[in-house]
């Protein structure tokens, strides 16, 4: 199934929206979530998680699957908003430290170096999970191959 282009879905009135929505149809375990974006730009990408009861553990605070999730969520839509047509990328890797007890809604931010078109690498993303005390409550990296379609 050939996607349509994130880039002019993010530039409508209501686009965040739908692409937030879409995340559940496109990757359904992801969708579960329940993760809205907040931002979307070359390299960057800004996904925020609700606070609610599918999303949490024993402890009453958020599962570290979640918090995984939402990382390689993130990570995931920096790059398919980032990569030009003609390459595509795929995680290859994907490790969190969970710093503290997540509780509350969780904001992820992802910031990484776009590589020039055609050329095949591995990129390590960082994502940053913070609460909405801005207390960091864990941070990965995933790894993304980048390389040319075909």
């Amino acid at each position: 199934m050939k996607l349509p282009d994130i880039r002019s879905i993010y530039a409508l009135p209501g686009g965040r929206r739908l692409i937030s929505r879409g995340i559940g149809f496109v990757a359904p375990y992801s969708g579960s979530i329940g993760a809205r974006v907040e931002a979307l730009a070359d390299g960057h990408a800004r996904l925020r998680m609700p606070d609610k009861r599918s999303n949490r553990n024993h402890l009453s605070s958020i599962h570290a699957c979640a918090l995984s999730t939402l990382a390689e969520t993130t990570a995931g839509l920096s790059v398919l908003y980032s990569l030009p047509a003609d390459m595509r990328g795929i995680a290859v890797h994907l490790g969190v430290d969970y710093h503290a007890k997540a509780r509350g809604p969780i904001v992820a931010t992802a910031r990484w170096a776009v590589p020039a078109s055609g050329e095949q690498v591995e990129r390590d993303i960082e994502v940053l999970m913070h609460d909405r005390d801005d207390v960091l409550v864990a941070s990965a990296i995933v790894r993304y191959r980048l390389g040319p379609r075909g």
